[in-house]
C-alpha cells in the first residue's frame, strides 16, 4: 500500500525517450521510435504457444506400369504371318509375331491353318516415326554484290533411302544374271546374307533358271501349295518371307529369289548353306 503525500514519478514513454535535440538551432532529429512492444507483451492466459514447422508434402510413389494387354487373332483362309503382321502393324514384323506364338504355330512359320488363335500384344503396334526436323535455310552472300540470299540446305537422304534409290536407278539385265544381281542389292538393304554363287547354284538345281517353273507332283503340290518360280517357293513361304520393295507376284524372278533367300537365312543361316531341297 503506497504512503500518503508521495507522488509516483511517471515513466517516460518510448516516444519521449526516442527524441533528442541536436545543437542550438532548434532542429530536432527524430531517432527510431519503433519498439518491440509485441515481443514484450505477455501471452494471453491459457493460449498455447504454437511452433510453426515447414513440412514437406510426401512424394507420391510412382505406380508400377500395368502390363500391356493382349488380344487374339483367328487365322483366316489365305492368311500368313507376314500378312497378319502387316495388317496389325506388328513391331518386328512376322518374326516378332512368330516368336510370340511359336508354341502354337510350331517349327515352320509358313504353315498356319485357318482357325488358329494367335496372341497379339497391344504394345506391339508400331509407333509413329518421329517427324524429322527441318533444318532452317542458311543465308548465303551473293558473290561480288554483298547482298544476302536465302539458300536452303540440301536434304541429306538416309542410307537406306540412298541404297533403294541406287537399286532403282540401276539398269539390271532381264536375265538370270540381272535377277540375281538385283536380288543381292535388295538383300544388302535388308541385311539378308547370301552370295551370287549360292543363289545361282540353288536356282539351277531347283528350276534350271526358268522363272515360270512349277512342281505339280511333290508333297507340296498334293497339299495344294505347289512350289513355283526360280527357287521353287510355295506361296505361304513366299508371303511369310516376302521382302518389302519387291513384287507380290510369286513368279517375279527378283521377288522369288529375295523371299527364298530371306527364308533360307532364317532357317539355315544363308542360301549359301542350302545344298539340297529346302
Amino acid at each position: 500500500m503506497p504512503a500518503h503525500g508521495k507522488h509516483r514519478r511517471h515513466r517516460r514513454g518510448p516516444v519521449s525517450r526516442g527524441l533528442a535535440l541536436v545543437g542550438t538551432g532548434g532542429a530536432a532529429l527524430a531517432l527510431p521510435l519503433i519498439a518491440p512492444a509485441v515481443a514484450d507483451a505477455a501471452p494471453v492466459s491459457g493460449a498455447p504457444e504454437i511452433a510453426v514447422q515447414s513440412i514437406a508434402a510426401p512424394v507420391a510413389a510412382k505406380a508400377p506400369a500395368a502390363p500391356a494387354a493382349a488380344h487374339t487373332y483367328t487365322v483366316a483362309s489365305g492368311d500368313s504371318l507376314s500378312l497378319i503382321a502387316h495388317k496389325k502393324g506388328i513391331q518386328g514384323g512376322w518374326k516378332s509375331l512368330y516368336h510370340a506364338n511359336k508354341s502354337v504355330v510350331g517349327d515352320n512359320p509358313s504353315l498356319i491353318h485357318p482357325g488358329l488363335e494367335l496372341t497379339i500384344r497391344r504394345d506391339s503396334a508400331k509407333a509413329a516415326p518421329p517427324q524429322a526436323k527441318t533444318k532452317p535455310a542458311t543465308p548465303a552472300v551473293a558473290a561480288g554484290t554483298g547482298s544476302s540470299a536465302a539458300a536452303a540446305a540440301p536434304a541429306v537422304a538416309a542410307p537406306a533411302a540412298v541404297k533403294a534409290a541406287t537399286v532403282a536407278a540401276t539398269n539390271y539385265a532381264d536375265n538370270l544374271d540381272g535377277w540375281i544381281r538385283e536380288s543381292l542389292a535388295i538383300m544388302g538393304q535388308h541385311g539378308i546374307p547370301g552370295s551370287y554363287d549360292g543363289i545361282f547354284r540353288n536356282v539351277m538345281r531347283e528350276s534350271s533358271g526358268n522363272p515360270q517353273a512349277i512342281n505339280l507332283w511333290d508333297s507340296n503340290a498334293v497339299a495344294g501349295t505347289p512350289s513355283k518360280g526360280l527357287l521353287q517357293v510355295i506361296e505361304p513361304t513366299f508371303l511369310a518371307y516376302h521382302v518389302p520393295g519387291t513384287s507380290l507376284d510369286l513368279f517375279d524372278p527378283v521377288a522369288n529369289i529375295t523371299a527364298a533367300c530371306n527364308y533360307a537365312a532364317d532357317r539355315y543361316g544363308s542360301i549359301d548353306n542350302v545344298n539340297s531341297a529346302y
